[in-house]
């Protein structure tokens, strides 16, 4: 018999002004594209002069920097890196879990 009670005018309102906000939430957000950047899958061979002579001037080398330098992925400069302390180009400094800080060694000068 009863049925549900109407809203008040001010409820109304206040719903009316909800839906219209996360309406134009959503149209801002759909506005907004992300543009991804395409990486690269590799960097320079090894044994490239004008690599080794840009890491030579590096006072401090991560894969971060690295990555960013030649528009590669964080999971290929750390492989890079490690190679490159194989080879002695490059000295660990530090570490930890997270990252790792090389710099050129002297012989690679």
């Amino acid at each position: 018999m009863g049925g549900q009670k109407r809203k008040s005018i001010s409820a109304m309102e206040k719903a009316q002004r909800l839906r219209e906000e996360r309406e134009r939430a959503a149209k801002r957000k759909a506005k907004t594209v992300v543009e991804k950047k395409v990486l690269k899958v590799g960097l320079p061979a090894f044994d490239d002069k004008e690599l080794l002579n840009q890491l030579v001037k590096m006072k401090a080398i991560t894969p971060s920097t690295i990555a960013s330098t030649y528009g590669v992925r964080v999971s290929v400069a750390k492989d890079f890196l490690e190679e490159l302390r194989r080879r002695g180009i490059v000295s660990l400094v530090t570490g930890c879990k997270r990252i790792k800080i090389y710099k050129p060694t002297v012989s690679a000068a």
